[in-house]
């Protein structure tokens, strides 16, 4: 029996269109032309003087076509490519067929495999390389104690760290114009400050005494934001402070290594880091943090040489380096001066990278336990001598440091949960 075949006009057109498109209609696929005459018939009833049947032509021996369309159905062609026979194989010995994990899913990296363990290796690089700055820092002091000198080589080597980075693109560096410059110069200005006077309390003082000092930034921080940002600190915030003013206190009072040069050059430092957070955030940009911090380095570096030849150039060259070569040598005195400021800047740069993989309250607990930390291991590894007054001063301070992070970031959480909840009720009220 012949096949039934008809050629349909393009409604578009009409019969008598240029742009006419026919579909020929087999027995092998008269299930497929049903359905489409229905559709057609269905879409175009209105308008079924335009739908035209013509006389059959012969069966095609070729597969289904749509005339000025994408081509013939590859069914052929399907059955014969090495996927499909190795799945009709598969079946026939009634196994099934193994699809790598390469094609079902994107492999992913050993962070996000491991997060947890990624952010405790980064706490612990923190730690590690911030335990040996101090050391190495104040063991460098003992022979050479010239805090401004040694802070520009601190910053000097990571500018060098930075641009060595740039070279290789590891990271990419990212653009700078004036208008981010203007941003960056103030919070550059404060580090450069709070650096400077760290180091010479380091060098006037133990480093554990130092620390406990440096415990009082917080106190500074909420000082500065009330009484000159004039923002409203919760009593709640003010009495969890009260324990560190009273340990920094009581360990200042009995600390045998006391002086006034160490005790103020700290405090200056707390000033300076306190103000620096305040340029920060008001210098937020959408540059990554490696980034920022190698351009506040560097700028930085450019404020504290001139204070560094000032103060300290003529000593320094009348006999600051040649005491200082004669007591360890020339190679040692180098690489002290190189490893110091390149643990330095790692150690900035680790905690950068770290404090942006946690939530504010781990931060916080982090930041205590690392002041924690320094502490102990410069009393272990210098052998200070330390009073009871100012050992139980010291963890009374650094348990006051401990409550107002938890109570802090608590505030804070409490704030965003508030500022959430608003945009997510016009969510579901269908408000953008």
């Amino acid at each position: 029996m012949s096949s039934t075949a008809s050629p349909v006009l393009s409604p578009s057109f009409g019969a008598s269109g240029s742009r006419m498109s026919s579909l020929y209609l087999t027995t092998r696929a008269a299930s497929a032309a049903s359905v489409l005459l229905r559709t057609r018939r269905s879409s175009f009833a209105g308008n079924a003087s335009r739908l035209a049947l013509s006389p059959s032509p012969e069966p095609s021996p070729e597969p289904l076509r749509f005339a000025g369309g994408g081509g013939p159905f590859r069914r052929r062609r399907l059955a014969d490519s090495p996927v499909a026979r190795a799945a009709a194989a598969a079946d026939a010995e009634g196994r099934e067929v193994g699809v790598p994990d390469g094609l079902a899913k994107p492999s992913q990296s050993f962070g996000e495999r491991y997060p947890a363990l990624v952010t405790g290796f980064f706490f612990f690089m923190w730690y590690f390389l911030n335990v040996i700055f101090n050391i190495l820092n104040k063991k460098v002091y003992n022979y050479f104690p010239y805090p401004y000198f040694v802070s520009v080589i601190h910053l000097l080597v990571g500018v060098v760290y930075c641009l060595v980075s740039w070279a290789v693109g590891l990271p990419k560096r990212a653009p700078i114009d004036k208008e981010l410059l203007a941003l960056l110069t103030p919070v550059a200005i404060c580090h450069a400050l709070g650096h400077v006077m760290s180091n010479v309390s380091f060098a006037a003082v133990a480093v554990s005494f130092t620390h406990t000092i440096k415990a009082l930034e917080p106190f500074c921080n909420a000082a500065a934001s009330q009484f000159i940002l004039g923002h409203q600190i919760p009593l709640s915030l003010w009495l969890s402070l009260a324990p560190v003013v009273i340990g920094v206190s009581m360990a200042s009072l009995t600390e045998l290594s006391f002086n006034w040069t160490g005790f103020i050059s700290a405090m200056i430092s707390n000033l300076a880091f306190t103000y620096r957070s305040i340029y920060s955030k008001k210098a937020m940009t959408g540059m990554d943090s490696t980034n920022v911090y190698a351009y506040i380095t560097i700028i930085a570096l450019v404020f504290c040489i001139p204070p560094a030849v000032i103060i300290e150039g003529p000593q320094l060259m009348q006999y600051g380096f040649k005491e200082a070569i004669a007591k360890v040598g020339l190679f040692k005195f180098l690489s002290d001066l190189f490893w110091i400021g390149m643990f330095y800047h790692l150690y900035n740069q680790v905690a950068t990278n770290t404090l942006e993989r946690v939530a504010p309250l781990t931060h916080a607990v982090g930041n205590v336990l690392k002041r924690v930390f320094v502490i102990g291991f410069s009393i272990v590894v210098f052998g200070n001598k330390i009073s009871s007054q100012t050992g139980i001063g010291t963890a009374i301070a650094i348990a006051g440091v401990a409550i107002y992070s938890l109570v802090k970031a608590n505030i804070e959480e409490q704030k965003r949960k508030g500022a959430a909840a608003p945009a997510q009720r016009r969510r579901s009220w269908g408000i953008d």
